[in-house]
Formats: structure tokens, C-alpha cells, sequence
């Protein structure tokens, strides 16, 4: 994985001048989710019960700030994952599965407070953004309270396997943000280094959660490794199709700005795939709006037109349809259960909210 750490107004519609009008789930989409969370329950349960009383405090901005982003929503995928992997895996004992799921929950909130910043993100899941109401100071400082308890609830639990596993994760999603922080704005970057910032920035963590859920269990090393892989590929399948519904979602239901990638200049799958196939002209344009950061308004909309040209967001679902069905085939050394089937309508369900 390269630098990525050890572990193995009146304006046109954008969505409509995409080509490719994308939503976030309803119905069924919905119901894989509910369905997973129907299997573990009171794990479930346990989960949130421990993410709410570890993050409070008496310094009462923490909770507040904390509470913010929680209130927000969120599907609480990666913790899920925790708690069906090892139940999935034969877990039986105490609460292990559920202090790491809420470890894991920690950490991810954390990078979208710091995210959020870094971005100048006003929205967060259609409501205003914890720095857009507290400001950035407040929202980098709770950020790092929540990965101090993350790294509490990892001591806590006093196996130095899930320490290695859980914090090599945290450190390879630093590396995966910078890294994309050397990219922007650089339309050399070539899809494999595209997929390594993918792979640091989001899959790592979705791989993690699910390791642990194996570790906890007991299960062999080729056991952990399968599920890893399931979480790394089901992850990246996920940011493919964010960057995806970036530029062809409804902004009401993807619950942040349509469009902010490109206004950033991110190097994502969608403009290098436009880039790549494009003519002089419109190499030219992706030039002066990605590189030289000179947007206009009219540009999006243009932006937008020429991938639908080439069918960028198209190609985009594709790579993250592939990437779904190797999460997949990670599960087939499993037995049948209602708890694999339930992962594995999550990896289809991660590519058919796009649909």
C-alpha cells in the first residue's frame, strides 16, 4: 500500500447534467441494513449504550460537540461489521466485540470531525457540520478525545493484537488523508495511487472492524485474513461509490454539498476517468478547474456534462461492483448463516445505493 501504514441558484440540475441520477437508499437498501442490525440486536444496543456513556465528560463542549455529530445520523456500518463478523465467527463470551465495536464507531467519528475541517465542509449527513456550529478548534479537539478513548477502549480490552490491529488502522487512515492531501490538485495521479489514498482514508478502517471481529473469536489467522480482505474491499466499493454520488446524487439525500469534491480539486475515480478521455480541449478545462483551482459556476455544470460523455460515474460503479463481489467471495471459506448472508447483501447493497 505504499506510504500507507504496516498493515497488510437558478443553475442546472448537477445530478441530471451527470448523466447518472443517483439516491441514497430507501426501501430496500434500508432494510439490508435493518436486517443486520435485527441479527445482533442487543449487541447493537450494548453498542450505542457504551458510545454515549464513554463520550461524555465534564468539560461539557465534549459531549456536546460529540452529541452533534451522533444526533447527525449515520448507520453505524463499521461497528456493525464488528458485531456480525464475530458473532458470524461463534463469538459467545462477554463484551469484548462490543467495547471494540464502539472503539471502532470512535475512531470513525473522529476523522469526520477532523474531515470536516479540513474540508470546510458546512454539511455533515444534511445538517450543518460540527464546525460550521462549534468551530474547527472545538471539532479538532473533541476529534482527538474521541480517538483517546478509542485507544482507552483498546487497552481496556488487553490483547495486543486488537492494539496492533485497531491502531495500525488509525495511523493508516492519517497516512491515507494526507496522502490525499498530496494529490489534490494533481491530475497526473494514476488510478493505482488513487486507490491507495481509497484504500488508507476508508477501507482500512472497514477492514479493521471486521478483523477484530474474527480475532475475538478465536478464529485462525486464514480466517482473520478472509475477513479483512472482505472488510478492505467492501470499504473501498463504499468510496468509489461516494465519489460517485459526489457528482451525480440528490443533494437533499446524499446530505452534504453535491459537488464538493470538485470544488477541492479531490482527485477522485469520476475526474480522472474524464480526464483520461477527454479531448485537448477538455483536458484544458480539467486543467485550469482541478489543477489551477479557476472555477466559475457554470463550471460544475460542465464538468459534470463531460462525464456523462464518457460515462465516468458508469465506469466508477463498475470498479466499485468489482471490488463488492471480492468482498463476497472473501466470505465463501464461511458456513451458510443468516449472519454471512446479511454480510454479504451489504457488500451488494454498498454498490446499489447508487442505483
Amino acid at each position: 500500500m505504499g506510504v500507507v501504514a504496516s498493515r497488510p441558484q437558478s443553475k442546472p440540475d448537477p445530478a441530471s447534467a451527470a448523466g447518472v441520477v443517483l439516491s441514497v437508499p430507501t426501501g430496500d437498501g434500508e432494510d439490508v441494513l435493518g436486517a443486520l442490525v435485527a441479527l445482533v440486536q442487543g449487541d447493537f444496543e450494548a453498542c450505542n449504550r457504551t458510545i454515549v456513556a464513554r463520550m461524555d465528560s465534564p468539560v461539557a463542549l465534549i459531549p456536546q460537540v460529540a452529541a452533534h455529530i451522533v444526533a447527525a445520523g449515520g448507520k453505524r456500518l463499521r461497528p456493525l461489521l464488528t458485531l456480525a463478523v464475530a458473532r458470524m465467527c461463534g463469538y459467545q463470551g462477554g463484551l469484548r466485540h462490543v467495547h471494540l465495536a464502539a472503539c471502532v464507531e470512535f475512531i470513525h467519528t473522529a476523522t469526520l470531525l477532523h474531515d470536516d475541517v479540513v474540508d470546510e465542509s458546512a454539511l455533515r449527513r444534511g445538517l450543518a457540520s460540527a464546525n460550521a456550529v462549534f468551530g474547527n478548534k472545538a471539532s479538532v479537539l473533541v476529534g482527538d478525545f474521541l480517538l483517546a478513548r478509542a485507544f482507552q477502549l483498546m487497552v481496556a480490552d488487553g490483547s495486543l493484537k486488537v492494539l496492533d490491529i485497531l491502531s495500525c488502522a488509525a495511523a493508516t487512515i492519517a497516512e491515507g488523508e494526507v496522502l490525499q492531501l498530496v494529490t489534490q490538485n494533481d491530475l497526473s495521479t494514476q488510478e493505482d495511487r488513487y486507490l491507495e489514498v481509497v484504500r488508507g482514508k476508508t477501507a482500512a478502517l472497514f477492514a479493521a472492524a471486521c478483523e477484530v471481529g474474527a480475532v475475538v473469536a478465536e478464529r485462525p489467522p486464514a480466517d482473520e485474513q478472509a475477513l479483512r480482505e472482505y472488510g478492505m474491499n467492501l470499504g473501498i466499493a463504499f468510496q468509489l461509490v461516494d465519489d460517485a454520488l459526489d457528482y451525480a446524487a440528490d443533494q437533499a439525500t446524499l446530505g452534504k454539498t453535491v459537488g464538493d469534491d470538485f470544488r477541492e480539486g479531490k482527485i477522485t475515480l469520476p475526474v480522472l476517468t474524464a480526464y483520461q478521455a477527454g479531448t485537448a480541449a477538455d483536458r484544458v478545462f480539467w486543467k485550469r478547474t482541478i489543477e489551477d483551482s479557476e472555477q466559475t459556476e457554470a463550471d460544475l455544470d460542465h464538468a459534470l456534462k463531460l462525464m456523462a460523455a464518457c460515462g465516468a460515474i458508469q465506469t466508477t460503479l463498475d470498479r466499485a461492483g468489482g471490488f463488492a463481489a471480492a468482498a463476497k467471495a472473501a466470505l465463501a471459506r464461511f458456513p451458510a448463516s443468516d449472519l454471512r448472508a446479511a454480510l454479504m447483501d451489504v457488500a451488494d447493497y454498498t454498490v446499489s445505493r447508487a442505483r
